[in-house]
């Protein structure tokens, strides 16, 4: 019988805990996944517990707070606290999210925080996107036209508008490169190297629906391929996790459409 275990430098150990809680009673145990390549050490889960008197109401205030006053080597990204850079993209009580849109009474119990799944880490909370910001670049994401520019700008009609920004405000061109949803796809953990996930399906979506581009042929010709577009199927995870309440599968049914009426 075949047997199947995980290297030995892959296994997760259990780190330390740290209680900086002073004995709070509104305290609560952040478990934090922490590996540091340099050390050539097997990734750790260390433990902090913390008064939630001293920080925000957010995931990202919590480990921000850590970092400042109890383990300044922990690292992440984060940048705009607002839900629009993308940057504090990570793993929380098993759900890909946003840090600074996590609500820290959203989760019972201990919080377990990770790196976005199925990508790289550099370090700690840091994964390696710069195969996903590759595939961005491969679908030209910018304005195409063989037309002459204009004078001033390219104007479209509100309803041209509301198919880039959606009527709720969820439409393709409000995806910030998060990764939450290609990260969470199991089509794209098999197959990332050439499937392009639903990330950068939306964004290609986002070109393909822009009135104002004039290279949708070029476009969908460039997503006619067994991997790159056709991976998907349809297993919804990606819509499920978006922290931005956008819907990447229907975006992805929406170029599949526009393939087959293509060619009738």
């Amino acid at each position: 019988m075949a047997q199947f275990a995980l290297p030995k430098n892959s296994k997760i150990k259990t780190g330390q805990l740290t209680d900086a809680s002073d004995g709070a009673k509104n305290s609560k145990i952040f478990k934090v996944y922490r590996y540091d390549p340099e050390t050539g050490e097997n990734p750790r889960w260390d433990k902090y517990k913390i008064d939630l008197s001293k920080c925000g109401p957010m995931m990202l205030d919590a480990i921000i707070y850590i970092k400042d006053k109890v383990d300044s080597t922990l690292t992440f990204r984060r940048s705009c606290r607002e839900g629009i850079c993308g940057s504090c993209a990570m793993n929380i009580d098993g759900t890909n999210t946003l840090a600074c849109l996590k609500a820290i009474d959203d989760v019972k119990g201990d919080v377990q925080i990770s790196p976005l799944p199925h990508m790289p880490v550099v370090k700690d909370l840091v994964p390696d996107v710069n195969h996903v910001y590759a595939q961005y670049a491969s679908i030209e994401p910018w304005l195409k036209t063989d037309s002459p520019t204009p004078t001033k700008e390219r104007l479209q009609s509100s309803h041209d508008a509301q198919l880039l920004n959606g009527a709720d405000g969820h439409g393709p061109a409000m995806c910030i490169l998060c990764f939450c949803c290609s990260t969470s796809c199991p089509s794209y953990w098999w197959n990332g190297d050439k499937f392009l996930g639903p990330a950068i399906l939306l964004q290609a979506y986002r070109w393909i629906t822009d009135t104002r581009d004039e290279a949708t042929g070029e476009r969908l010709d460039a997503l006619e391929d067994p991997f790159k577009l056709y991976r998907c199927h349809t297993i919804m995870n990606c819509t499920n996790t978006c922290p931005k309440g956008l819907n990447p599968a229907k975006a992805i049914a929406e170029i599949k459409k526009q393939m087959i009426t293509r060619q009738c």
